[in-house]
């Protein structure tokens, strides 16, 4: 079948060729009763802008790529869904690549936007820092997700890590718990997100009068729920005593909670647990789990304002945008009856 072009869509519609591309680029001057007009036609024929014919027009691609590290992260999975649906209201298309914290797919990530393939990118570093981005020439627009890198010339959206996790660290204290773990620190980290939330727990219990316990900071062999179960399972064999745990992501804390129940301890009788990302699977455990949620929506948006200002022309200083976040409690930590101001 032969490709639907633009003057086929002008001659079913009986307009002109201009008119139809400012129904497609959705210019707003186009009469209502008009752009009914095209639309159906549009419809009718089938027709999909020409992305070579769009660029060599426009200068514009329509599309935008998100880099991440696993597409089959519970959080990134989430986070794609947003930027995906965020990308349709404004007109885009998102091409999604997966780095697996590679450093040499990270690396093409930002070389090939010089390519021309994309109108822009928003990122999640892990390997590279923020020397690595800076050294690099300006390609398509550039923002940047999570606390890996934070290049001054860049654009950079994420949460207050340190602040999340003293709430998270202040409720359990506020449930009465004294002895709280955190779950966990692996030894080949190369997240930026681990060491501000570990601060974050710090903080909260000195300010608490918790003297600090490194027998309480539980390790781990990889970032998997399989990995919080051995933690744990390992942290209760060798008679550590704690009643609260505070985790760095849900699948870790997913896997405190097998290891308790595997262990008989009631949860949150015996162990509260918070987890962190309030991803979809946080409703659905047993108990289900109280987690910090990030305000997903709000890093999508805030994303996308700074990326079409790049598109559009800005070349000023990189912003650095903190978005909110919020605790949602569920039975794994409940509010306690004195605690509702945490609720």
């Amino acid at each position: 079948m032969a490709r639907v072009r633009l003057i086929d869509v002008a001659e079913l519609a009986g307009v002109s060729m201009k008119t139809v591309s400012n129904v497609v680029h959705d210019y707003p001057h186009v009469a209502p009763a008009l752009r009914q007009k095209v639309q159906a036609a549009i419809d009718q024929l089938g027709y999909r802008p020409n992305l070579t014919a769009r660029r060599l027009a426009t200068g514009k691609t329509g599309m935008v790529a998100l880099a991440i590290p696993e597409i089959d992260h519970p959080y990134f999975s989430e986070l794609s869904r947003h930027i995906a649906e965020e990308a349709t209201r404004r007109g885009y298309r998102v091409i999604i690549e997966q780095t697996l914290s590679d450093p040499a797919a990270e690396r093409a990530v930002l070389n090939d936007r010089e390519a021309g393939l994309v109108d822009g990118v928003i990122f999640h570093p892990v390997r590279m820092e923020t020397l690595d981005i800076a050294k690099l020439d300006a390609g398509a627009p550039l923002v940047l997700l999570g606390e890996a890198a934070m290049p001054v010339m860049t654009d950079h959206v994420m949460i207050d890590n340190v602040s999340a996790a003293l709430d998270a660290t202040r409720h359990l204290l506020a449930s009465g718990c004294r002895r709280i773990a955190f779950l966990g620190v692996i030894a080949a980290d190369i997240t930026g997100s681990t060491n501000q939330r570990l601060l974050g727990y710090q903080r909260a219990l000195l300010e608490a009068g918790v003297q600090l316990d490194p027998e309480l900071i539980f390790t781990a062999s990889e970032f998997t729920a399989e990995a919080g179960v051995r933690s744990v399972a390992e942290a209760i064999e060798r008679g550590v005593r704690f009643d609260g745990v505070v985790c760095r992501d849900d699948r870790f804390a997913i896997g405190a909670l097998k290891a308790l129940h595997d262990s008989g301890r009631s949860v949150p009788e015996d162990v509260a647990v918070v987890g962190w990302d309030n991803t979809f699977l946080a409703a659905y455990t047993s108990p289900t789990l109280t987690s910090v949620a990030p305000n997903k929506t709000a890093i999508v948006a805030a994303a996308f304002d700074l990326l079409e200002e790049r598109i559009a022309g800005y070349r000023g200083v990189g912003r650095h945008v903190i978005v909110g976040h919020s605790l949602e409690v569920r039975e794994s930590a409940p509010v306690a009856p004195d605690d509702s101001d945490l609720a």
